[in-house]
């Protein structure tokens, strides 16, 4: 910056002569400071491509996609000059340009009809966007109420595992049925962030995560509907075991002691017994049920199977629980965030999955998964809401701006923006108070699939 900040105030005073000298300085630091970190107001004959810009208007009164973003042509500083605009704010930090001086500015007539043009082009790209945003919530809102059902059958089935197990084994088989029949009538399978959690019921969401994220991994591997009916039937009921583990050993925050971490470790053992009773299940969920916590390199228990001895399929099954359960611990002190959790994965516990059920998670959640806060080139921070898994490095993201409305908050498609990509995912806890009210990331994280019936 060319200033070379002081150690402290009265250092800088007691080092220096005319005190009065020395405070401008310093108020003039300060001040220039401010300035390469927020922004400096620029009058709209000073702008080039290259520098980052904030137009002082609502998001409806201009026909760009977003009130910040940095100039690329010289289009949009016609169009910004035909706003009627006098100045707007450049952010230095963000800029890769600086604005042209005033005593270099050589006054030009523009041509009105070319910059209606310009104009009208740019506010047909926004207003197509804009419908399809609007397209894009109202299939989210059906994914959600979708979610939602599925989740008040899940609560149905467990509470009624105890008392009526054929009548609770009978209901997930028909909801697992009208899922794997939804997935194979679809295209490319959107996942979507889904925003209700209770975490007094993380049995009932981590039975739903797992069952969706393995089905969404079968499909992916091309397995056909009785397969994903297994697996998905083998994900819903993986824990249902823990019902015989007592309260104050699932809860405890604390490591387990040895006797408590065996006892633990038998509720694959306990799901079997409970679900056997059920002449009707399926023989290789059950399987899966019993292998979801053994490892491909033969770390897992209870038998310490390792590759070929375990069902192909439990493969996407320890992956996917895996995950979940990174994300979701019982401590919640300890939990990951989507994209940590997928790292962890793959740099540190790689040796326990086998290699295609690992790279085909990876392809599903994409590189930032649903449910990941990001930082965009732009420098602003957003929260990935869901995940094309064609297009891994450019998921559907809510941009946080200060300037629109949280209930209107712009969602876009990474994809169809090359003006934006990510940077750098991002610790919650490294969020303002306001930038986390507004995206809102979950400590939660629950997945569902676009469920419409037309092929996408």
């Amino acid at each position: 910056m060319g200033v070379t900040p002081p150690r402290s105030k009265t250092d800088y005073f007691l080092n220096q002569g005319d005190s009065t000298v020395i405070y401008r300085s310093y108020v003039n630091f300060v001040l220039r400071c401010k300035i390469i970190l927020k922004g400096v107001k620029v009058a709209v004959e000073q702008l080039q491509p290259g520098i980052y810009v904030q137009l002082p208007l609502k998001w409806f009164q201009h026909p760009f996609v977003l009130n910040r973003f940095k100039i690329k042509t010289v289009d949009q500083i016609k169009i910004i000059k035909s706003l009627g605009l006098k100045h707007v704010i450049a952010v230095p930090s963000k800029s890769d340009a600086k604005p042209i001086p005033l005593s270099e500015l050589n006054p030009q007539e523009e041509d009105e009809t070319e910059l209606e043009e310009l104009k009208d082009e740019l506010t047909l790209i926004k207003e197509e966007r804009m419908q399809k945003l609007k397209s894009f919530k109202s299939d989210l809102g059906r994914t959600e109420k979708c979610f939602q059902n599925s989740m008040t059958n899940v609560r149905n089935i467990m509470k009624d595992m105890r008392n009526k197990p054929i009548q609770a084994i009978d209901q997930a088989s028909e909801l697992i049925d009208a899922m794997a029949d939804q997935l194979l009538n679809k295209g490319d399978a959107v996942l979507h962030l889904m925003n209700e959690s209770k975490e007094d019921e993380g049995l009932y969401y981590h039975a739903l995560n797992v069952s969706v994220l393995a089905m969404l991994l079968g499909k992916k591997l091309g397995l056909k509907k009785a397969e994903l009916n297994t697996l998905g039937l083998a994900g819903l009921f993986h824990d249902v075991g823990k019902m015989k583990i007592p309260a104050q050993i699932l809860r405890k925050i604390e490591p387990l002691n040895a006797a408590e971490s065996n006892f633990l470790k038998l509720h694959p053992k306990y799901s079997v017994e409970l679900l056997v009773t059920s002449a009707n299940f399926d023989d290789r969920a059950l399987k899966l049920i019993e292998q979801h916590h053994e490892f491909y390199d033969g770390s897992g228990h209870p038998l310490g199977l390792k590759g070929k001895e375990l069902d192909p399929l439990s493969h996407i099954l320890s992956v996917v629980n895996n995950y979940d359960s990174l994300c979701h611990p019982i401590n919640i002190k300890n939990a990951k965030s989507p994209f940590a959790a997928l790292a962890h994965q793959f740099k540190v516990d790689k040796a326990k999955y086998e290699s295609e059920s690992l790279s085909l998670l990876v392809k599903l959640l994409g590189i930032y998964p649903p449910g990941t806060v990001v930082e965009l080139d732009s420098g602003q921070c957003a929260l990935v809401i869901s995940v094309n898994i064609n297009k891994l490095l450019a998921p559907n993201v809510l941009i946080y701006d200060p300037l629109i409305p949280k209930d209107q908050a712009v969602i876009l498609d990474l994809n169809e923006n090359d003006e934006l990509k990510i940077v750098k995912a991002l610790h919650p806890s490294s969020l303002s108070e306001e930038v986390h009210i507004y995206l809102n990331p979950r400590v939660r994280v629950n997945y569902y699939f676009d469920h419409s019936d037309k092929p996408s």
